[in-house]
């Protein structure tokens, strides 16, 4: 069928698999409408003929793929891959690298594959883009190691190939060289997960801020032996009221958002004159008010008036002046982000003006680089000059929270979050309208948890659009998000792989799945982490296709192991037994969207559920499976002698579970910080909107009592859980369990 063999040219698949053993064809009007987004006309048969033609021709008369990957081994060696090395003789190639430098020769006769050393660079000037040198022109001499061996010469990064054969064709492509592996985490490592805001501290302005992130690092750290904190994304948020809550759909993932700010961090603070301290201090006492109202009177917190008394105390300290040292700083960071930090700062102006949705703000203003845009920016250049500010003061903490974490001895330090896409509406989704697929939303397909799918909002990243820029949109955020990570938690990693993509307007059952480059993402990640020096994690949970996990562990990208997941699927169902869990993983009890352990082990999600209607089957039935579930894990845990206190000692029964994971041989063992006071709420309940306060509260204990920061470091209880990791940091040696 040609639609079918359309859509496959351009890695739109046309069935999927909901269960095993069972396919199911995508309608056709999805396809149509996905490709639609791709810019591929298939409204017709004859504009599928046509496109066909087209996609097929270009195909058969490709010198190169869209993106080239070459791997350097830990030897320095770097092998050519087929299709590099089975060019035309007499190819004339020429390579761009990021820095300017240019290389160029021409393919032998028997081209090879190659292990060899790096002879330096050409670094005479380039010719225009998309014109190689012509065979013979500029080459070094065979002396120089021979043409065989020039692409092992090339440097680490995302270059630019050109190819021209000696028939006439020509063709460009990024090329990525990137290390085999992504960091590995030193040892064997143990730390606490958190929802950055439902910490709050006896300075928080009414939610957990970067003061207190670096607060925890520090303790953790040097009291506990922690050796990393992972946070929620910190991405910037959509302004609004009310806002949405979610760290998992916001404007830019690239950029931080100013409300983590503690405002008494920012130098500028301690210069304003007297008016200004006043009103500052006023700020301060009505900021105590909100954070008691949340501590003391069990309040929900709420992220919009936190950020209306930051907002004020942070035009108060624009206004004052910053030194000449500050000020060079400040102009440095503005060189640096470039045009990507002006144009967040942009949209941030315009939105204060024509509203958070650029969709419908003015014509001329939908375009970042109209007549209408840049006049608006001139306008309102005070504005995106505060807007740039903020980003500056955010990146200064969290810059600051992890060198905290690294002077507490941390090995890994702060694991930050990257959330799988953007608001619709948002910053990035403005500024770089040619990498998302218009129309189009991200989710997943029907499954046998949820028979109606998930539609998830968020406009995906073209592939197309990605390969022709040189993955630019997704080094950026990248580089944005490790400058200050000593690790980078990836959530739905699969995303590397393919995408549900569902036309919006239709329901997500109706989707399809869009496949990505997976190699050149992981290689683009695994350059970017390697030179921040930061560990990679992949949130892996859910519907996994085969294969994605080993290419995954591969690059060392660690997985995501949740204990209550982890059966022998493919035998018998039982709970996994410690020796066969992977090594390369994050293990934890539970996740910010799970039950936390002590709701688990008593039964309380369901009954949550329940009082929500979100229960698919009667009361009964799901108590009881539940039971049978929790019961079985707790007989696993009594016969490896793990559970001294007894199957009806909750707290007993949270310490056992984290022993398992310690049993495990897995490099990092997360600890859901909720758990250490026995909180029985979680932070997120999915299926819910205003029926339940996601993403709104505060680390409670087993009373739903609200702690501090401060009252979570004296905790006998959280102790007591932490004496289970002081006793032992490394899995016994392997043995049958």
């Amino acid at each position: 069928m040609a639609l079918a063999r359309l859509a496959e040219l351009h890695g739109v698949a046309t069935t999927f698999a909901p269960a095993k053993g069972v396919t199911v064809a995508v309608p056709d009007a999805t396809v149509v409408a996905v490709l639609a987004a791709l810019e591929i006309d298939a409204s017709t048969p004859q504009a599928v003929r046509a496109a066909l033609d087209r996609a097929e021709q270009a195909a058969a008369e490709r010198l190169l793929p869209r993106t080239v990957v070459l791997w350097r081994g830990p030897d320095d060696s770097l092998a050519v891959p087929p299709h590099l090395a089975g060019l035309p003789a007499g190819t004339a190639l020429r390579v761009t690298t990021e820095s300017g430098d240019a290389l160029t020769w021409t393919t032998p006769p028997s081209p090879g594959p190659t292990t060899a050393g790096r002879p330096r660079p050409d670094t005479r000037p380039e010719p225009p883009r998309g014109a190689p040198d012509r065979p013979g022109a500029a080459e070094e001499p065979e002396a120089a190691g021979g043409p065989e061996t020039r692409w092992s010469r090339l440097p680490l990064g995302v270059h630019r190939l050109y190819a021209e054969a000696v028939d006439g064709r020509t063709a460009d492509a990024a090329l990525v060289v990137a290390p085999d592996e992504a960091p590995a985490p030193e040892g064997r490592a143990y730390g606490f997960l958190v929802q950055l805001y439902s910490l709050l501290s006896a300075r928080s302005w009414g939610m957990g801020d970067l003061g207190d992130l670096a607060e925890l690092a520090t303790w953790s750290g040097r009291s506990l032996g922690a050796s990393f904190v992972q946070v929620n994304p910190l991405h910037a948020g959509v302004p609004g009221a009310p806002s949405d809550p979610s760290p998992y759909r916001p404007s830019s993932r690239r950029f931080p958002d100013p409300v983590h700010l503690r405002i008494e961090d920012v130098p500028e603070y301690a210069y304003a004159d007297p008016a200004a301290r006043q009103r500052l201090e006023e700020l301060r006492e009505e900021a105590a008010r909100l954070r008691e109202s949340v501590l003391a009177k069990g309040a929900l917190i709420d992220r919009d008036a936190v950020w209306e008394l930051k907002r004020e105390a942070l035009e108060i300290i624009y206004r004052i002046p910053l030194g000449p040292g500050r000020r060079a700083a400040y102009d440095d960071f503005l060189a640096e982000q470039g045009r990507a930090l002006e144009d967040h700062a942009t949209w941030c102006a315009l939105a204060e003006v024509h509203g958070s949705e650029w969709h419908g703000w003015p014509a001329g203003l939908r375009d970042p680089r109209s007549p209408e845009t840049a006049a608006a920016r001139s306008a309102l250049k005070d504005g995106v000059d505060f807007h740039s500010r903020l980003v500056w003061l955010a990146d200064e903490q969290l810059a600051a929270a992890g060198r905290a974490a690294r002077e507490a001895g941390m090995a890994v330090g702060i694991v930050h979050d990257l959330a799988i896409g953007v608001h619709p509406g948002g910053s990035d989704a403005w500024a770089q309208q040619d990498a998302f697929a218009a129309g189009m939303s991200i989710g997943a397909p029907p499954d046998a948890f949820n028979a109606h799918g998930q539609d998830w909002g968020l406009p995906p990243l073209r592939p197309d659009a990605l390969a022709a820029s040189g993955f630019a949109p997704f080094r950026g955020l990248l580089r944005g998000i490790l400058r200050n990570a000593g690790a980078l938690r990836i959530d739905h990693v699969m995303g590397l792989f393919r995408l549900w993509w569902v036309p919006v307007g239709s329901p997500p059952t109706e989707g399809a799945y869009v496949r990505y480059d997976a190699e050149a993402m992981l290689a683009v990640l695994v350059l970017e982490a390697h030179r921040a020096g930061a560990v990679v994690i992949g949130e892996d949970l859910g519907t996994v296709e085969p294969g994605v996990r080993d290419a995954l562990a591969r690059r060392r990208v660690l997985g995501t192991s949740v204990l209550w997941f982890e059966r022998d699927w493919d035998g018998d169902g039982l709970p996994l037994p410690p020796s066969r869990w992977r090594e390369g993983c994050v293990a934890t009890a539970t996740t910010h969207d799970l039950p936390s352990t002590a709701a688990r082990l008593t039964g309380g999600h369901v009954e949550l559920r329940h009082r929500l209607g979100l229960l698919a089957r009667p009361l009964e039935e799901e108590r009881t499976e539940e039971t049978a579930d929790v019961t079985e894990w707790l007989g696993v845990l009594a016969r490896l002698g793990l559970l001294p206190e007894g199957a009806g000692d909750e707290e007993g029964g949270i310490r056992a579970v984290y022993r398992f994971l310690l049993r495990t041989p897995a490099r990092m063992v997360g600890i859901w910080l909720p758990d250490a006071v026995g909180d029985r709420r979680p932070q997120n309940l999915p299926g819910t909107w205003d029926q339940y306060p996601n993403w709104r509260l505060p680390v409670s204990d087993a009373e739903g009592r609200p702690m501090s920061l401060e009252e979570l470091a004296a905790s006998p209880r959280l102790h007591r859980l932490m004496a289970v990791f002081g006793a032992r940091t490394a899995p016994p040696d392997a043995r049958p369990s």
